[in-house]
């Protein structure tokens, strides 16, 4: 389902009232979950897509954490955290002091995840189900939200972001990483693009203000915000 047909349909519910729209949406097959997370996909299709050789490739992992200086003790918050590609480095910087919660709205995927965190030993790697304009964090604990490839699936970010704030101490940080509109693979597709302009404006009205950016990518703009 396209978005462009996702909004002639919103278009549609509009027109013919909210009961009779909702009825529309959800006998095309369009529950809530699709209506809420731009791009969606079944668990089965992100595994195929955040695990393949290709991407991972690109992702720079290593980089990434050297730079964000992660300490052990840490609480990191990994949101759209997926099949854990950061989330197993985020749980090792951190050590056993520390915490990682791996949040993500997909059922499938958090409960792969719970189960990888039991296989491999690491209880201090947390799998929450989140809300798709909530994270839902079993604390207002967090040091670090990552939000790596993530944002531009979020509909109602500054709403997302607003409460992911509430979440984090009063040194926190938040790392986004989001492609550069014009060289990612939406381009064509407006609803499922995320400039740093609009990050910082959204994250601005929460009292947050860029203090680190760093130039890993050539297709990805990756920024560190804080209070």
């Amino acid at each position: 389902m396209s978005c462009v047909r996702l909004r002639a349909l919103r278009a549609g519910a509009d027109r013919l009232g909210w009961c009779a729209g909702v009825a529309l949406i959800l006998s095309l097959g369009l529950g809530p979950r699709a209506v809420a997370q731009l791009g969606a996909r079944s668990a089965e299709e992100w595994l195929k897509t955040l695990d393949s050789a290709p991407r991972v490739a690109k992702l720079k992992v290593d980089e990434v954490l050297a730079v964000l200086n992660v300490l052990p003790g840490s609480v990191v918050a990994d949101i759209g955290a997926g099949s854990g590609i950061f989330t197993w480095p985020l749980a090792k910087a951190v050590g056993g002091g520390g915490r990682v919660y791996a949040v993500d709205i997909e059922k499938g995927l958090v409960e792969r995840l719970a189960r990888r965190a039991g296989e491999e030993k690491m209880p201090h790697v947390q799998a929450v189900l989140g809300e798709f304009t909530d994270p839902k964090l079993p604390a207002k604990e967090v040091d670090l939200a990552f939000i790596f490839d993530v944002l531009h699936h979020i509909e109602n970010r500054a709403e997302y972001l607003k409460n992911l704030a509430q979440y984090l101490k009063a040194k926190g940080r938040i790392a986004v990483i989001d492609f550069h509109p014009e060289l990612g693979p939406h381009k064509n597709d407006p609803a499922l693009q995320v400039t740093k302009d609009q990050a910082r404006a959204w994250l601005a009205a929460m009292g947050f203000k860029p203090v680190e950016e760093y130039p890993l990518f050539t297709d990805k703009w990756f920024v560190v915000y804080a209070r």
